[in-house]
């Protein structure tokens, strides 16, 4: 009898240390079943844009246009923009490009247009970067355009579409500067406002803020000698 309440307690402890050890395992797997579950970690919005006449670094703006971002992305993981023209060229105004081929100057097949998001707030202003359209206002597909001074008329108002912004320029605005004063004229087959010496966009690529380099500092001239020195 006694043997058989051993035997008996035996067996219960030992499916008790066999629950308590399962139960360990779920526990543990449980926080790597909840990695692997949870988002990813966020992605850059960091691109940086490489030209014959040096690189631009863009802030992308998903929280103010999703869609524009989410479209300008596809075109950049496909490798799109690489070898493109800058084909647009307007001082005082802006710099247009990435849809022409850089070598035999024709347009690239594109995805589907998408739908204008020029009202989410975004304007036109120095160092914006906009999605452009032709006319008709979801027209837009691949190319972008950097604008080279504030630019008020492309944003929208209640009578009419604007121009949608998605992103801005954080790094190498002089390099736009210096594309939006370069020699423009009849060029292959654009009629007008085309560089004469082609200005090509070698490669668009999803960077981090580590790949970012580090802005450099401009002195400041010398104030002039009657100047009045204040701290207000």
């Amino acid at each position: 009898m006694q043997t058989t309440t051993r035997l008996s307690r035996f067996g219960f402890l030992t499916r008790s240390l066999i629950l308590a050890a399962a139960a360990a395992m779920v526990l543990l797997a449980q926080p790597a079943a909840r990695a692997a579950d949870s988002p990813p970690p966020p992605k850059s919005n960091l691109v940086k844009i490489t030209t014959n006449m040096g690189d631009v670094i863009i802030e992308l703006l998903p929280d103010r246009a999703p869609l524009t971002v989410a479209n300008f992305l596809r075109y950049v993981k496909e490798g799109f923009y690489a070898n493109t023209l800058i084909h647009r060229v307007v001082a005082n105004f802006v710099i247009q490009g990435g849809g022409h081929d850089g070598t035999t100057y024709q347009l690239k097949p594109v995805h589907e247009t998408i739908f204008n998001e020029s009202g989410n707030g975004l304007q036109n202003k120095r160092t914006m970067v906009g999605l452009a359209r032709s006319d008709a206002p979801h027209s837009g597909n691949a190319q972008i355009y950097f604008n080279l001074v504030d630019n008020p008329d492309l944003d929208p108002i209640p009578t009419r579409w604007g121009y949608a912004v998605f992103a801005r320029v954080v790094q190498g605005m002089d390099v736009v500067d210096r594309i939006g004063v370069t020699p423009t004229g009849s060029f292959g087959p654009f009629k007008s406002d085309a560089p004469l010496k082609p200005i090509i966009i070698q490669k668009v690529e999803v960077i981090d803020a580590s790949q970012a380099p580090a802005p450099v500092a401009k002195p400041l001239p010398p104030p002039p000698v009657d100047a009045i020195q204040s701290p207000k």
